[in-house]
């Protein structure tokens, strides 16, 4: 089974960028839906974005038009690039990647914590 390795995470001020990275162990080309969730301690983890293996992308609206995710199918990278960060922001994020008629796989989690 493919794993999922984040990284990137770290502390930023508010109004800053930051970009979180998701390498796979594997190719992640089979993968039909690739995202990035979030998850604040005693909350649910919730969805920030998705992207399909067609490249359509589905964003929270809480982070439209300051996060961008995209995937690289040569490299078996996926990115998170964030920018415009607001406190709000803080949690850890969680690479999630589900192939067609399978169970997903999620990553370890990176902290992302933005200060006001």
């Amino acid at each position: 089974q493919v794993q999922l390795v984040e990284s990137g995470g770290g502390l930023v001020q508010s109004g800053g960028s930051l970009s979180v990275s998701c390498a796979a162990s594997g190719s992640i080309r089979s993968f039909h839906v690739m995202g990035w969730y979030r998850q604040v301690p005693g909350n649910p983890r919730e969805l920030v974005a998705l992207i399909t293996s067609a490249e359509g992308t589905i964003y929270a609206d809480s982070v439209k038009g300051r996060f961008t995710i995209s995937r690289d199918n040569a490299k078996n990278i996926l990115l998170l690039q964030m920018n415009n960060l607001k406190p709000e922001d803080t949690a850890v994020y969680y690479c999630y990647a589900q192939a067609k008629s399978q169970s997903g796989t999620w990553g370890q989690g990176t902290q992302v914590t933005v200060s006001s």
